[in-house]
């Protein structure tokens, strides 16, 4: 019962974290969501920094296993990293009413030059190494890194954008130029493999 109660103490602040902020957020907002006494709130968490720990904790757990499942559902590279392009849309309601979920608390935490700054950033870093060893399964291994902050920073900037303007046209729109963006490293990367075995066939003779 006791770490039933912690999980949905966390489950209430990483939605309230997300729809009003951070900074915003008061032990009174969480604890009317739980339906809990003060006491019964402070005997889980004292400060509210151990509970954006226990958040940010959650979050990487659930990304965890997010791409996990990408792994499991995706036969090719390219569709793992297509699974990736369409989070836009899968989330884009709350997109256009919130923002990303990681986007807006790694810039809040570094607004406010937080202690969880650096823990806050893994969720990205998460998400840039696996998609960096997509593309170098894509073969693209000379450019993989720069391929994955490119559709990293494409995709904020959308989220960010659909978010102003709750745009959800925009979305689809920009998600679909992503997928096309992404066949053109397919087929680039399919060129290369093809002229690399070219010349070592040729070597060979």
């Amino acid at each position: 019962m006791s770490e039933r109660t912690r999980d949905h103490i966390v489950e209430a602040a990483d939605k309230l974290f997300y729809r009003q902020g951070y900074e915003r957020t008061s032990f009174a907002d969480i604890a009317d969501v739980v339906q809990i006494s003060r006491g019964n709130f402070y005997y889980h968490f004292k400060t509210k920094d151990e509970i954006l720990n226990a958040v940010i904790e959650a979050r990487l757990a659930q990304v965890r296993t997010t791409l996990d499942e990408w792994e499991v559902d995706g036969k090719h590279p390219e569709d793992r990293i297509r699974s990736f392009i369409h989070i836009l849309i899968a989330n884009r309601a709350d997109i256009k009413r919130y923002g990303c979920p990681v986007g807006t608390l790694c810039a809040e935490v570094a607004k406010l030059n937080h202690a969880s700054q650096a823990e806050a950033n893994k969720l990205f870093t998460l998400f840039r190494t696996w998609l960096r060893r997509q593309f170098v399964l894509l073969g693209r291994e000379a450019d993989a890194d720069a391929l994955a902050m490119h559709l990293l920073a494409r995709s904020q900037g959308v989220a960010t954008l659909a978010n102003a303007f709750h745009d959800e046209r925009f979305i689809k729109q920009e998600v679909k130029q992503m997928c096309d963006w992404l066949k053109s490293c397919t087929k680039s990367a399919a060129r290369n493999t093809r002229s690399t075995h070219g010349v070592s066939n040729r070597a060979l003779r």
